[in-house]
């Protein structure tokens, strides 16, 4: 191992020290999570300093300290499934009437379908304000190589239609699907924990006798997922560290100069989305300042994660315990909002790509037409991506040939995917949360509060 890089890691181990004096009851999570994102970017800047003509020795040390990123985020993947089956299972059980879990999905889908919606007319109105165009953009290595792997994936995602997409919904095998293996994984998950919890609620009212014993069996296996994810929480600090060290010393400044112009508009778009999630909570009596502030850790953990799967765990668990929102209505805001009508890769992105590539076409993009059929199809595709499992990428492959266009352009962005995808991310997963609290506002009276006890839920950061 080279001199240097175990310098840098002897370093980066003191900064992991040094964060362990936040563990203490005067720092909340949220304040030991900023210790820990500011720690890693001024880590990744000083790499980059120091060893600028030297990405050998980068390489070598994000080796090292990925080791650390990638263990937390495998922590976080590994208690996504029994999470989202036991607390669907806990919630179908504690629902007073079974028939209130169609109106939470149907609504929570709504508000995630129509906010991508008003996404992709973000995403259309920031490319042409810019001016931007698929025309000028460098074709390297990369990017070739890039476009290859895209049109042999766009064969694969052609041969999907809609109706085929809804079936892979449905677990044919619910151990496959515990180990995440497809795409519709996590929502084969939660069909499986909603029926089985129908199941477990009906042998309670018909066999009164036993309704203790399963009802005491869910709550004690619930608190023990809980538990664990909250010791996985504990070393989330730890994990920002190292995941936002890798993001900025990894990061290439040539390629983000290059194409500055869309990296601007993008972070612009999915500002003004931020706003309307803002403007729709605060149109629904929701404290926003109060909203993001609890929320805070969890759009950093996405944002330095770049996942949104990874992020149900703290999305639910923030959701529950910080924003009093019912459990039926958090699980399925953060596994729906993890897989459909993601604003900032199923809506923003495409939208822009699309409105990029028009004038090469010989296309006005911004006729009513275009825009019109474009928001639709954006609607569609973002309910049918996780058919077919994969991100802004997917969404683009959906969207751009649906659209009569080439999807050469997603292959030329690859450059600065990564930096745009840290916010999209972030944007995704406040879609899914800001559709749970909004649900849970609308639909108060048909679920339980979050403490799973008895009487009306309290509604969500009340003014």
């Amino acid at each position: 191992m080279n001199y240097f890089v175990i310098i840098n890691l002897l370093v980066f181990a003191g900064i992991m020290v040094f964060l362990t004096r936040f563990r203490r009851p005067a720092f909340s999570l949220a304040q030991q999570i900023l210790a820990g994102l500011g720690a890693g970017m001024l880590f990744g800047f000083a790499l980059q300093f120091a060893y600028s003509g030297n990405p050998d020795i980068i390489s070598g040390t994000l080796e090292w300290t990925n080791v650390i990123g990638s263990s937390y985020v495998n922590l976080l993947r590994m208690i996504i499934m029994p999470l989202v089956l036991v607390m669907m299972i806990a919630a179908v059980v504690r629902m007073r009437e079974v028939a209130a879990l169609g109106r939470i999905g149907g609504l929570v889908i709504g508000i995630l379908i129509g906010t991508t919606m008003i996404a992709a007319l973000v995403g259309i109105s920031m490319a042409n304000i810019f001016g931007l165009t698929a025309d000028g953009l460098t074709e390297g290595a990369r990017e070739l190589a890039r476009a290859d792997v895209l049109l042999a994936r766009q064969e694969t995602v052609e041969s999907l239609g809609l109706a085929d997409m809804l079936v892979r919904f449905i677990p044919s095998n619910i151990f496959y699907d515990l180990t995440g293996a497809r795409p519709t994984s996590i929502i084969a998950v939660v069909i499986f924990g909603i029926l089985f919890g129908i199941a477990a609620l009906l042998v309670s009212r018909e066999e009164p006798d036993r309704a203790d014993a399963i009802s005491g069996f869910i709550d004690n296996t619930q608190a023990i997922i809980m538990k664990l994810v909250h010791m996985i929480m504990a070393l989330t600090p730890y994990g920002i560290l190292a995941l936002m060290t890798k993001v900025v010393a990894g990061s290439n400044g040539a390629d983000i100069l290059n194409l500055i112009t869309f990296v601007i508009a993008s972070y612009i778009a999915i500002a003004i989305m931020f706003g309307v999630h803002s403007l729709l909570l605060r149109l629904n009596g929701i404290n926003v300042a109060d909203y993001f502030r609890k929320v805070w850790p969890v759009l950093t953990f996405a944002f330095s994660s770049r996942s949104s799967a990874a992020t149900i765990p703290l999305n639910v668990e923030t959701q529950v315990e910080e924003l009093e929102v019912p459990t039926p209505v958090a699980n399925l805001s953060a596994t729906f909002g993890a897989t459909i009508g993601q604003n900032g890769c199923a809506g923003i992105y495409p939208a822009m790509l699309a409105t990029m590539i028009a004038p090469t076409m010989g296309i006005d993009p911004l006729a009513p037409l275009f825009i019109l059929k474009l928001v639709a199809i954006v609607a569609i595709s973002s309910f049918g991506i996780a058919g077919v499992g994969g991100g802004a990428t997917f969404a683009a492959l959906v969207v751009l040939p649906a659209m009569g266009f080439p999807i050469l352009l997603a292959a030329l962005l690859i450059s600065i995917e990564p930096l745009i995808d840290m916010a999209r991310t972030a944007l995704n997963v406040n879609g899914s949360m800001t559709a749970g609290v909004l649900t849970g506002r609308l639909l108060k009276s048909d679920v339980v509060p979050a403490s799973a006890g008895t009487g009306d839920p309290e509604p969500a950061i009340p003014d």
